[in-house]
């Protein structure tokens, strides 16, 4: 099935769930550090589930690479293809750019093909991709073959007229039992607009539930 067409009705199955404050300068992502288990994130029916897993020998060690200020826990992958997604309604359009930076830790298991993305989507008014951006996957040679995590980050301008934000973790199995994509401190945040430009209007999140299939545009499904 073509993947524009999955993208284009998944979109259709949004629902709103709640609201709290979106702060310049804050991380917009929910539980970015896995240290609350997967609250926050939902999984995709098709594909496997993210999990929450703690430090240690079958996963990376804490002396092993990765943030400084990893805590106790980590995400990893459950099948071949798992991914959970959570979205951020702002309330109103965007009528200017506004600056962005999009971090995380991600990496795998020494050196297997196995691997993270963390994708953002930005969504306007009628929930169609007006533009996007990633960080991820880290190879093993990214890596050098060790078992950890790594820093990426990506930066830009949210697009004029976006109205949502869909933040996608996904993880891929390439080899072995176990999907050992990782991933740690998620995190996007916007950038208070500089003195002397237009405010932007106060926004209001929306946190939204069956949303569907969204953050596998740059994954295809293997048969």
């Amino acid at each position: 099935m073509n993947l524009r067409f999955i993208l284009a009705t998944a979109l259709l199955a949004v629902a709103c769930s709640g609201q709290a404050a979106v702060v310049y300068g804050n991380n917009l992502v929910v539980n970015g550090d896995a240290e609350a288990g997967v609250t926050g994130w939902t999984g995709y029916d098709e594909y496997g589930m993210i999990q929450s897993v703690n430090y240690g020998s079958n996963w990376v060690l804490p002396t092993q690479p990765g943030p400084l200020d990893r805590g106790s826990r980590m995400f990893a992958g459950l099948g071949q293809y798992a991914t959970a997604y959570q979205t951020l309604d702002f309330g109103t359009t965007t009528t200017q750019d506004i600056a962005y930076s999009l971090t995380g830790w991600l990496g795998g298991w020494s050196d297997q093909g196995d691997n993270a993305l963390f994708y953002v989507q930005f969504l306007d008014e009628s929930n169609s991709e007006i533009g996007a951006a990633a960080i991820g996957p880290v190879t093993p040679q990214d890596r050098n073959n060790q078992t950890g995590l790594f820093y990426r980050e990506a930066a830009g301008l949210v697009p004029t007229g976006t109205s949502k934000l869909a933040f996608w973790l996904s993880m891929e199995r390439l080899v072995s039992g176990d999907n050992d994509g990782y991933a740690d401190n998620l995190s996007f945040v916007l950038q208070a607009p500089a003195a002397g430009d237009v405010p932007e209007p106060a926004m209001a999140a929306t946190f939204l539930a069956g949303l569907g299939m969204l953050g596998w545009a740059r994954r295809r499904k293997r048969t």
